[in-house]
């Protein structure tokens, strides 16, 4: 098999240049070489070549020291995706309101893509300790109250696929679909220390007039004040927030 063809959903080689470039954060705004391939496990040769190629479409930059920093054509897909996903004013509203109906907690709005679910827009809370999600940040969908909100809008051998291709087991999949289909029932999910310990989060799913689950909202923050009494104080205000971003012309159209 070459390095161009493809063992599963895309290209190998495409997949390690995006793989590259995830290696660039907030923390990590310039790497060595040396330190992509360490932090990629790929060959230097590899390396290098994806680099030059990042290089040639923009993408990537190597400064005068010889270190490797963001290239400046990607502030032209930054620009199109803030276009393109920047949820609207009475949007942010919402989140606002939500946070301080429960208590000055963070919250946040996410899409699923694929396996992952990407959030969109997020209110900081006011607590002192909070859980910090950056807008674009992705995560598993099958992981979390915000996931199983999202996978609401599936049918359940879709959700059992995302479960089994999850890796998780083989008793994984059949209780995501148990626990899905009971957010489905209920029109809201809570989940406790599931994608990360010692957190937890409070979700519903948005749904369109015409059915169509298109996003989820919800609240994030420390398992040690999402109690029993607390979710039951809240569960009206994230299932009315997400009742109000249904109504949102944003919502509908990015069905």
């Amino acid at each position: 098999m070459t390095e161009a063809t493809t063992g599963g959903d895309g290209v190998r080689s495409v997949h390690r240049a995006l793989d590259l470039l995830g290696h660039f954060d907030e923390q990590h705004t310039s790497r060595s070489v040396r330190d992509l391939v360490e932090a990629s496990g790929l060959a230097k040769s590899t390396v290098v070549r994806l680099v030059t190629t990042l290089e040639h479409a923009g993408m990537l930059w190597t400064r005068g020291d010889g270190r490797i920093v963001p290239g400046v054509g990607l502030m032209r897909w930054s620009r199109l995706a803030q276009a393109t996903w920047a949820v609207p004013p009475e949007a942010m509203d919402v989140l606002r309101q939500l946070g301080v109906d429960c208590g000055g907690e963070s919250s946040r709005v996410y899409v699923r893509q694929g396996a992952s679910r990407v959030c969109i827009a997020q209110q900081e809370g006011t607590q002192q300790l909070r859980h910090v999600v950056r807008v674009g940040d992705g995560m598993p969908v099958v992981l979390g109250a915000t996931g199983h909100a999202l996978l609401t809008g599936l049918p359940a051998e879709q959700v059992a696929a995302l479960g089994a291709a999850a890796g998780r087991g083989p008793d994984f999949a059949a209780g995501l679909v148990r626990t899905v289909e009971q957010a489905r029932q209920q029109g809201w999910a809570a989940s406790h220390g599931e994608r990360e310990p010692g957190v937890s989060a409070l979700a519903a799913p948005v749904v369109t007039p015409a059915g169509d689950v298109v996003a989820a909202v919800g609240l994030g923050g420390p398992t040690s004040r999402f109690t029993a009494d607390h979710l039951d104080t809240w569960r009206p205000f994230v299932v009315e927030a997400a009742g109000r971003l249904a109504e949102i012309p944003f919502f509908g159209g990015i069905a």
